[in-house]
């Protein structure tokens, strides 16, 4: 794959042997992070579970205490006055079953994060096939499937994000953005990662976090020592 000019001299400041310190590695993605936008800084972490298995899934929600960067559009599905609540709490868009053919039929997806009250999981449950595959599909785990839609908005605004594994037990999750400062980004990262680590699966054998990478949108990746978090 060929990379441009700033990718490469960007990865010359990194040593892809090295396992740095968050608080290095953190400097590091900022200074590698060279493109005309502001990019956004992420986290990705191996982990040695296997998610084939009902009883090693990893998902869950954490708030960031410097928000993510990103403005989150916000949809909730809601009946009677929980869609004025929902609104009210800055709900971009509220309503219920006739919001369904939009999305099925006009293709409409002006959101980033979907929430349900309980008593409309049964109309969201038609979406399932178009939202599932987007990773929009409303979750208790997650705290997208509640009653207090009020808590739910407030807590999507201020940078809660979601984590779960992907098909290779991987967990992708954003930081924040290059703009951040570094002590910005620390704080957001510990706060993932405690969740992280809180989240172990008591049936997990073995190394639970095998490995963690920070990067950039257009960045190289920088490793990060790993053997801390696997200790706590």
């Amino acid at each position: 794959m060929k990379r441009g000019k700033k990718y490469v001299e960007a990865a010359k400041a990194v040593d892809r042997a090295t396992l740095y310190e968050t608080n290095e590695a953190i400097a590091l993605v900022k200074k590698t992070a060279v493109a005309k936008f502001d990019e956004t800084i992420e986290a990705h972490i191996r982990t040695g579970v296997d998610g084939r298995h009902a009883d090693q899934q990893i998902r869950g929600a954490v708030v960031l205490p410097h928000g993510t960067g990103k403005t989150v559009r916000v949809l909730v599905f809601a009946k009677g006055d929980k869609v004025e609540e929902a609104l009210k709490a800055g709900a971009d868009y509220a309503g219920g079953e006739e919001l369904i053919p939009k999305i099925q039929n006009e293709n409409w997806f002006e959101f980033d994060v979907v929430v349900a009250t309980p008593d409309m999981m049964g109309v969201v449950g038609r979406l399932g096939r178009v939202l599932g595959p987007k990773g929009l599909m409303p979750n208790p785990k997650a705290g997208t499937v509640t009653m207090d839609v009020t808590k739910a908005v407030n807590d999507i605004k201020a940078g809660k994000i979601e984590y779960r594994l992907d098909k290779t037990n991987i967990i992708h999750v954003p930081i924040g953005k290059a703009s951040f400062t570094e002590e910005q980004l620390a704080d957001n990262f510990q706060a993932i990662m405690s969740a992280i680590v809180k989240a172990r699966p008591s049936s997990v054998k073995g190394v639970y976090l095998k490995s963690i990478t920070l990067t950039s949108t257009m960045g190289p990746g920088i490793r990060v020592n790993n053997v801390k978090y696997n200790s706590i």
